[in-house]
């Protein structure tokens, strides 16, 4: 077998701007020890489990599995798991034949055959229903689906990565996660550290979010003073990568100093956690998003870090008076 240890963080300097390797980014050890796992992980194309907290970048080591190995020049079809309709979801999936059901008016390939020669990415595989969980299985070990309506396989080629914020051990022992599946989908494991525990890579992070955004708003780049960046570092960040970058990009769209959440009465956007209820904050969220994005849907789910149907019935739960006070 060949040694994981051949491969170099300096490599990915050659990818395409676009690629999702730019946000690999850092001297964090473990980021570092995922990157060489990720390039063995993704030459032999077994089956990947990333795992961490909201916001640390999972979807961004899934498009990096796919660009460092040979399917990278087929499809990468991202499924959120937690967004499947409990009514659809195995149809959604694994496709269904004309007339299967109500309203099926004609064949649907579902995600694997759609996805056929690619790579797969499960997002929050945790909250796939229980139910479906054999059907993954078999996509696992005999790499064939077979269609709602219909009584006949049909062979997939995919590699499947998967990604969870859950603790899926504990789920396996409370009944609510398929043991065999998880071991299936924990060939390789990537651990995706928490921004609090890589500190010393903030501001690389500021460093790389100010350059982005300075050059899609076309305005002066964003550098920090030492007492500034020093508070961004002891920040905590419960939303990870993806709040610094949100907390950046604000300030460029509200063309004003970044601000840490929570710690500027002055800023429409601070909330005091403590004494906001839940749905106070869900609005605040979805009408910042909103806001940032000049109203764009998907890349406001992007921030939320949402699938764009979650948002659509978040919206459809808010007034747009709500919004517009948010």
């Amino acid at each position: 077998m060949a040694s994981i240890n051949t491969f170099s963080l300096d490599s990915l300097a050659s990818l395409p701007p676009e690629d999702p390797a730019s946000l690999i980014i850092g001297q964090d050890s473990a980021a570092n020890r995922n990157a060489h796992h990720a390039e063995r992980a993704a030459q032999v194309e077994c089956t990947v489990l990333l795992t961490g907290e909201t916001g640390t970048g999972k979807e961004v080591w899934a498009r990096l599995l796919h660009r460092l190995g040979p399917r990278q020049n087929n499809a990468f079809v991202p499924v959120n798991c937690a967004a499947l309709t409990a009514t659809l979801a195995e149809s959604q999936l694994f496709g269904h034949e004309r007339g299967a059901f109500t309203g099926a008016a004609s064949e649907s390939l579902g995600v694997f055959r759609a996805g056929n020669g690619g790579v797969v990415f499960l997002d929050e595989i945790g909250d796939m229903p229980l139910e479906l969980q054999p059907k993954l299985l078999r996509v696992l070990q005999e790499g064939e689906v077979t269609p709602v309506g219909s009584s006949h396989p049909v062979k997939v080629d995919v590699q499947v990565i998967a990604a969870t914020n859950r603790h899926l051990q504990r789920d396996v022992e409370e009944g609510r996660f398929r043991e065999d599946l998880y071991y299936r989908l924990n060939m390789v494991e990537l651990r995706m550290p928490p921004l609090r525990e890589r500190k010393e890579d903030i501001p690389s992070f500021i460093e790389y979010f100010s350059d982005k955004f300075a050059a899609q708003y076309q305005q002066p780049r964003w550098k920090p003073d030492a007492e500034t960046l020093g508070k961004f570092c002891d920040y905590r960040w419960p939303g990870n990568v993806r709040q610094l970058s949100l907390v950046i990009e604000q300030s460029y769209v509200l063309q004003c100093e970044p601000t840490l959440p929570g710690t500027d009465e002055k800023d429409p956007r601070s909330v005091n956690l403590p004494f906001t209820n839940l749905g106070r904050l869900r609005v605040v969220a979805v009408g910042q998003a909103l806001r940032t994005t000049g109203g764009h849907k998907g890349r406001a789910a992007e921030l939320l870090g949402v699938h764009p149907n979650t948002l659509t019935r978040l919206l459809s739960q808010i007034s747009d008076d709500e919004i517009l006070d948010s």
